[in-house]
């Protein structure tokens, strides 16, 4: 008998699949989602239920610069042929994780917020590149990927998430999907260690921002 290969302590969709990881299939969340949707789905579900796996299975599904037919293959979302022609990998897709974004004091928490936007902000580095983005929205884009020498202001933090999608929105013409993972870590993180306040601001006008 074949020994299972049980993903202990990964969420990576693509490396489950690709990797031969045993996975219960989730994908019906796909359709169900499609089913009746909305705006804004918030998931609230306890610790360890899989909700980043899940996300990591939506961003795969969709994103447009992915081709995923094949790690889908056999899957029951595979099944319906239709809701995969019009959806699997037609749609931009921005996945953000605030995971980890921790620290004693507001400025070491600040500064791993400014690290994870910019490698965020570096994966679609080829926004600045496209013909269709504004030239204004290209120079608040290198300021935000440059952790050295951008220095972004709060402002900038507060809407960056919003440019991004903004930006692929220009470039593909099309809506974006936005996936968010552990929004609450930071100020939860913020809460214990006395800078509630300072963090509150931060986070509150990035997502206030882009989920409008």
């Amino acid at each position: 008998m074949k020994k299972l290969q049980i993903p202990v302590g990964i969420s990576d969709f693509t490396k489950i699949r690709e990797q031969g990881y045993y996975y219960v299939d989730k994908t019906g969340l796909i359709s169900e989602l499609l089913e009746d949707i909305a705006e804004v789905t918030l998931i609230t579900r306890p610790r360890r239920f899989g909700k980043t796996m899940g996300m990591s299975m939506l961003a795969n599904f969709f994103d447009i610069r992915k081709d995923s037919q094949a790690m889908f293959e056999g899957l029951e979302i595979s099944k319906n042929e239709a809701l995969c022609s019009e959806w699997m990998n037609q749609w931009p897709v921005l996945f953000v994780s605030f995971k980890d974004i921790d620290g004693l004091t507001f400025a070491s928490a600040k500064g791993m917020l400014l690290e994870r936007l910019a490698n965020l902000f570096k994966a679609h580095r080829y926004l600045t590149l496209s013909e269709r983005i504004d030239p204004d929205d290209a120079k608040i884009f290198k300021k935000l990927s440059d952790l050295v020498n951008g220095h972004p202001t709060d402002a900038m933090l507060k809407t960056a998430i919003s440019l991004l999608m903004q930006m692929m929105r220009d470039h593909y013409g099309k809506p974006v999907i936005l996936l968010i993972d552990e929004y609450d870590v930071p100020i939860a993180k913020a809460s214990a260690n006395g800078y509630y306040a300072e963090m509150l601001e931060i986070i509150r006008g990035m997502l206030s921002t882009a989920l409008k």
